[in-house]
């Protein structure tokens, strides 16, 4: 067990270069093996997928307290998290339309045979998914969407409630958001397995049109995504608030290089909280509110990550999208990233749960896989770098002299 763990980022290459391997063998052996695999693991992503939305972002929501001394701040909080995580997603959607790194993925002759076996993105269709007329059909139907306006609902409804009923119902919920959690730990067991499976699906189709240097541009992406977030979008959010987006980002150092290697902001948490008490001088007590909530909830490099693999994978596969349907897309984005699930490689298993839910093939999952721990570091940087920015915007907005 303890070797699996700490192996774990080398059996994923491993598998991931055993499966390009028997795929270029071309062995009808492999090909069925990994079709099964595949399918295998598509049916868990989608039993847990509806649970893990649902209850994260009802368990977040619960874990702001209630409307009472604190729903100014929280409120402060959630807004400059909103803000963020969306100039994230809007400067990932900007990079995507401008590096097109899914142009020419596959043989033009397939998209019109990929198109009808994956129905194009309909924003009216959504749009009328927002309201289900059944709370359980929307868990069988795998309506995200009306899954995510549920949770919302419902997570605001609890902050309504008197405290202590709030605080049983928080309690509930964030236990079965840890049980169904364990059971996601469990994928990280087998994806050396589905790796392989994915890798076998993926050159048999490379061979039929797909270009993997499309790969490349696409991480290419990514990054660059997060990078402009990082060192653009964020500094100016900073100064427009009055602060040394330089200063900030010394005090911070610390926590942002843990932050780097450990690949967790939970874990860079405490670090994160010293930095901007003792280096920064910012409020202990706006401090320790604001900070465990941006945490859970500001997930700037996950934003940019769900929607740029959102619109890579499925426009690989055939799927074309109007203007009206990218917004969407950035807004399923933001949702998605705000209940990112806080176990390792979340915001993949968010996107690869949405795509699965579109029933969109994830055989580039498998070919992203290997290279998302470096993404992964980058992306839990940026998070945490965003968090502090947050708390400095707060700090201004709440001197210490002044009561929250």
């Amino acid at each position: 067990m303890q070797f699996m763990a700490r192996y774990r980022g080398l059996l994923i290459l491993i598998g991931a270069l055993l499966g390009l391997m028997a795929g270029v063998a071309d062995a009808t052996l492999f090909a069925t093996a990994a079709e099964t695999i595949s399918e295998l693991f598509v049916r868990f992503l989608k039993l847990v997928s509806m649970p893990v939305i649902f209850l994260s972002i009802v368990a977040s929501l619960g874990n702001l307290g209630g409307f009472g001394a604190v729903k100014k701040l929280a409120g402060r909080t959630v807004f400059y998290t909103v803000l963020t995580t969306t100039l994230a997603a809007l400067v990932a959607l900007s990079l995507f339309l401008i590096i097109n790194p899914s142009h020419g993925a596959i043989d033009p002759n397939k998209i019109e045979a990929c198109a009808v076996a994956t129905p194009e993105f309909s924003a009216t269709a959504c749009l009328k998914k927002f309201v289900p007329d059944n709370i359980f059909q929307a868990f069988l139907d795998g309506n995200v969407i009306g899954i995510v306006m549920l949770s919302f609902a419902l997570g605001l409804a609890i902050l309504t409630l008197p405290e202590d009923q709030r605080k049983s119902l928080h309690s509930v919920f964030s236990g079965l958001f840890a049980a169904v959690l364990k059971l996601v730990e469990g994928v990280l067991w087998v994806m050396p397995v589905a790796v392989w499976a994915f890798a076998v699906l993926f050159v048999i189709e490379w061979q039929k049109g797909y270009e993997i240097e499309r790969v490349a541009y696409y991480i290419v992406c990514v990054l660059a995504a997060n990078v402009i977030q990082g060192l653009v979008v964020l500094p100016i959010f900073a100064k427009a608030r009055g602060l040394s987006p330089l200063a900030l980002a010394r005090g911070a150092m610390p926590a942002l290089a843990l932050a780097f290697v450990s690949k967790s902001s939970s874990a860079t948490l405490p670090t994160t909280l010293r930095c901007v008490q003792e280096n920064l001088g910012f409020s202990k007590k706006l401090s320790q509110f604001s900070l465990p909530l941006c945490t859970t909830i500001n997930m700037n490099g996950c934003a940019a990550f769900i929607l740029i693999t959102l619109l890579f994978v499925a426009t690989s596969n055939g799927m074309t999208f109007s203007a009206i349907d990218l917004v969407g897309i950035t807004v399923l984005a933001v949702i998605g990233a705000f209940g990112n699930a806080a176990v390792p490689m979340g915001c993949f298993f968010v996107a690869s749960a949405f795509l699965a839910v579109l029933n969109v093939p994830l055989h580039l999952m498998g070919l992203i896989m290997p290279v998302y721990a470096l993404i992964d570091m980058v992306e839990t940087a940026l998070n945490v770098w965003s968090d502090v920015c947050v708390a400095g915007a707060l700090e201004k907005d709440y001197p210490s002299h002044e009561p929250i």
